[in-house]
């Protein structure tokens, strides 16, 4: 009877043994705080914090560049009538731009169309007919502000019929130089608003994660004055300053 108990108590501890073993060995690790800070100061285990603000900032110039925008029209009976007369008086206009000094790399063509024009319409049939052919031929002439009045007049007097408008702008060399003091008066406003905001959450930014522009780089064009041709005096202009904006977002880290 002993001998049958012990055996049996043998088995059981046998059966427990290869149980435990037949389970997946499991293991937890628990993270041991170091006795040192991060790199930038922030002791272990505390939370990254970030402030985020945009900044925006302008930088105005003289304009030193125009845009003169100018048409040469005609009409006529046949589109090659009007096709015709539109070239020929294009080619005088530019011969002149030519002879006042403006290079024909400055001389390009913004636009071009040939179509009908049609009479009245007719009370009692209402339909009209092509009454004839209008060619417009447009172009962009880019000069200096000071010579902005010269060529509108030399156009006017040359063939060109219509001025679409004049345009103050920069130059690609001065736009770049106003976009990079532009973005760096945006940045020193961005971190103004971040210093503000940290001092009030009893903060100190410690650096910048991140930042990007919004790509507020066109210019805001200012004309002041515009002197049109009257009684025989030459056009004139007065093409005020160009404001370049530059907006940036920003993104710091604080501690």
């Amino acid at each position: 009877m002993n001998r049958r108990i012990g055996f049996t108590a043998v088995l059981v501890a046998a059966l427990v043994l290869l149980a435990g073993c037949s389970g997946p060995l499991q293991s937890t690790t628990t993270d041991a705080a170091p006795t040192g800070g991060a790199a930038d100061g922030t002791a272990a285990g505390d939370v990254t914090r970030t402030i985020s603000t945009t900044g925006t900032g302008e930088v105005s110039a003289d304009a030193d560049r125009a845009v003169v925008t100018v048409a040469v029209t005609a009409r006529a009976d046949t589109a090659e009538a009007a096709r015709s007369a539109v070239a020929e008086n294009a080619t005088q206009m530019r011969d002149a731009l030519r002879d006042a000094g403006v290079d024909d790399e400055s001389v390009t063509t913004a636009s071009y169309r040939l179509q009908p024009y049609y009479a009245d319409v007719d009370r009692k049939t209402s339909e009209r007919d092509v009454a004839g052919y209008e060619a417009v031929h447009a172009y962009r002439i880019e000069t200096t502000p000071d010579a902005a009045g010269t060529v509108v007049d030399t156009a006017i007097g040359n063939g060109a019929s219509e001025v679409y408008g004049v345009q103050f702008t920069l130059s690609a060399e001065t736009r770049a130089e106003l976009r990079e003091r532009a973005l760096e008066r945006a940045m020193n406003a961005a971190r103004t608003d971040a210093d503000a905001i940290a001092a009030a959450a009893n903060l100190t930014v410690t650096g910048v994660q991140s930042a990007s522009t919004g790509g507020d780089y066109g210019p805001v064009y200012a004309v002041r004055e515009t002197a049109a041709d009257a009684g025989g005096a030459p056009t004139q202009f007065d093409a005020g300053s160009v404001t370049v904006t530059a907006r940036v977002d920003v993104t710091y880290a604080a501690a």
